[in-house]
């Protein structure tokens, strides 16, 4: 039943009324960021008010009432009037600039033509000569040019160092790129195929949870002949025009595949997997997947792409498949987050997992959206099956960047 409220007091903040208190107190939260956020910037400088504003528009920063559009309007006039201000500024200085460039071209013929003059009143028959000078001279002069060749070999040398180390680099990275996708395609050569799988018939795997009996399904024909060569493989995703097209690992620890392939085998590269915590089956409300951010764009670091809305446009679907069914997912929230303290009081991504209870859920669900670079229009229900896409992102140290989308299919 809902009471109807009466005698509703409004409070003022920066200029805005709000009559509720849960306003009031949002706003006036909004009201210290903002003042603390004016502080980062110096708003007497175009260039700096310019990147305060592009910030806001990209995201950066967030709020929660209507206090954010009226600082970023406010930025806007200000940015208005500072160009305007700049623009007859700029044109003293270019006038001032091409004074100056007009006295020194002046300066600059005026010493030619002297230096023409003194040289045409040179001999050029009385050239100094080294056999001119002393013997002691001859010896000071000698060595010195002895020093100069040195030093001019020893650069050389050094420079040729260099660019073979850049070449070196660019060699070795070069090769291990190559070879990280070699070795990647041979793996996804083997989806469908059966030719290594023992063609005994498997016993019946049957989970105890929760006092109830989980009958364990097949595995899925397409990953058979890898889960035969891996047993911790859990699952394959795909993002299409991405090079996020790996097998899905997982173990009892969320180490261990940072830095190994595969095939166990030591990897800088490391590997694509699933949070320790996580559960296929039963499966948890959410899955967590974790993969590198690499400079070469591989494993997860074409996963900032969904940084862009227009990606996102053309890119709204993820393949996850585990080694038992297949599933599509619908992205629902972008957003850049980081690994916080323990004692920190704030929504972690990275420790939702499975929601107690429905209210337990959407609060979860509010505070994804309020972090969302942009709005989808996707959102979910408590029973909704959820995954998690997440890589380093160095905005911020420890920072990640973090895709969320829900199953559809």
């Amino acid at each position: 039943m809902c009471l109807k409220q009466t005698n509703m007091e409004t409070r003022t903040v920066l200029g805005r009324q709000f009559r509720s208190t849960a306003d009031y107190e949002a706003a006036r939260r909004d009201a210290a960021y903002i003042e603390t956020l004016k502080q980062r910037y110096d708003l007497r400088d175009r260039e700096e008010t310019r990147r305060f504003l592009q910030d806001i528009r990209a995201g950066k920063y967030r709020f929660r009432t209507i206090l954010g559009k009226d600082l970023e309007e406010e930025l806007e006039e200000l940015l208005k009037q500072q160009e305007k201000e700049g623009t007859g500024k700029k044109e003293k200085a270019k006038k001032r600039k091409s004074a100056e460039q007009e006295k020194k071209r002046k300066n600059t013929e005026k010493e030619k033509q002297r230096k023409n003059t003194e040289k045409e009143k040179q001999d050029p028959r009385a050239a100094v000569k080294l056999e001119d000078y002393d013997k002691d001279m001859q010896k000071s002069i000698v060595r010195e040019l002895k020093k100069r060749e040195r030093i001019r070999k020893v650069i050389i040398v050094l420079c040729l160092g260099v660019a073979a180390g850049c070449f070196a680099y660019l060699g070795i990275y070069t090769y291990q790129t190559g070879r990280l996708d070699s070795y990647m395609n041979s793996q996804r050569q083997l989806i469908g195929t059966t030719g290594i799988v023992s063609e005994q018939t498997p016993e019946t795997v049957v989970i105890h949870y929760n006092n109830e009996e989980i009958i364990v399904p097949d595995v899925l024909d397409d990953y058979k002949t890898l889960y035969t060569l891996n047993q911790n493989l859990i699952g394959w995703v795909k993002i299409d025009d991405t090079y996020i097209d790996y097998p899905v690992l997982q173990t009892t620890n969320n180490e261990y595949y940072l830095d190994h392939n595969f095939d166990q085998e030591q990897d800088k590269n490391g590997s694509i997997f699933l949070d320790k915590d996580c559960m296929v089956l039963p499966r948890s409300t959410n899955l967590i997947i974790y993969g590198h951010h690499m400079r070469s764009g591989r494993m997860f670091g074409q996963l900032n792409k969904y940084s862009s809305q227009s990606f996102y446009e053309d890119h709204k679907y993820i393949q996850f498949d585990t080694i038992y069914e297949k599933g599509t997912y619908e992205v629902m929230y972008v957003f850049r987050s980081k690994i916080y303290e323990e004692s920190e009081i704030v929504f972690k991504y990275y420790q939702f997992i499975d929601a107690a209870s429905e209210l337990e859920f959407n609060s979860y669900m509010r505070e994804m959206a309020a972090m969302s670079l942009y709005d989808t229009g996707v959102t979910a229900e408590y029973g909704d099956e959820l995954l998690t896409l997440s890589t380093c992102d160095y905005y911020t140290d420890d920072g990640r960047f973090v895709v969320v989308a829900k199953r559809i299919d």
